[in-house]
């Protein structure tokens, strides 16, 4: 199972039905849900940190992302979360987006993999990582957001500033089917 930590955010049902419709069982839980209680139990596999409207009322996902032994996924604020947990700096957007957007990809890496070298995402943020982490890497970014993805060096922790999990965003099942792999599920091919 992969829990979905709701922080508000209004795509975080269909996280969970995106993760439906590839055969992952998912279950969306408090962003207060604390990192004993995800390690504790042995059905979960990964986590997502999901979007929402405020950074200051979701700081206990920051543990989960700097602590965490499973995956993390961080979708839009969640991806803001993880940057900060590390060092990195979040601060309001140049160009706040509500709309399709070009992403391209700059490192394949294993979140990537099988998605063309641009694609069409939905972008819904009014803030966006500044400053990416030394131990992270970008993936992607856009004509208006220098980061739109990272992964970090050496660990299975991700970021994306885009909305894979709505249908305006090209490629997001397979995004979401490729951290899927990393937490350990299997599809056939």
């Amino acid at each position: 199972m992969i829990v979905i930590l709701n922080n508000g955010g209004q795509y975080v049902h269909r996280i969970q039905r995106s993760l439906k419709y590839l055969d992952v069982p998912a279950k969306i839980v408090p962003n207060s849900t604390t990192l004993e209680e995800i390690a504790g139990n042995p059905e979960i596999k990964g986590v997502i940190l999901s979007g929402g409207p405020d950074i200051t009322k979701a700081t206990n996902c920051e543990n989960i992302a700097l602590n965490s032994e499973l995956p993390v996924l961080g979708i839009c604020l969640g991806h803001q979360l993880i940057s900060k947990a590390y060092g990195g700096e979040v601060s309001r957007a140049d160009s706040e987006e509500y709309a399709s957007i070009k992403i391209y990809i700059k490192e394949e890496n294993d979140l990537f993999k099988g998605v063309p070298s641009e694609f069409t995402a939905w972008a819904s943020h009014m803030d966006e990582v500044k400053v990416t982490p030394d131990c992270f890497e970008v993936l992607a970014y856009s004509d208006i957001c220098g980061v739109e993805s990272i992964k970090h060096k050496e660990k299975s922790v991700y970021g994306v500033q885009f909305h894979p999990e709505v249908s305006h965003t090209e490629y997001g099942d397979i995004i979401l089917k490729n951290f899927c792999k990393k937490c350990g599920f299997e599809f056939e091919e």
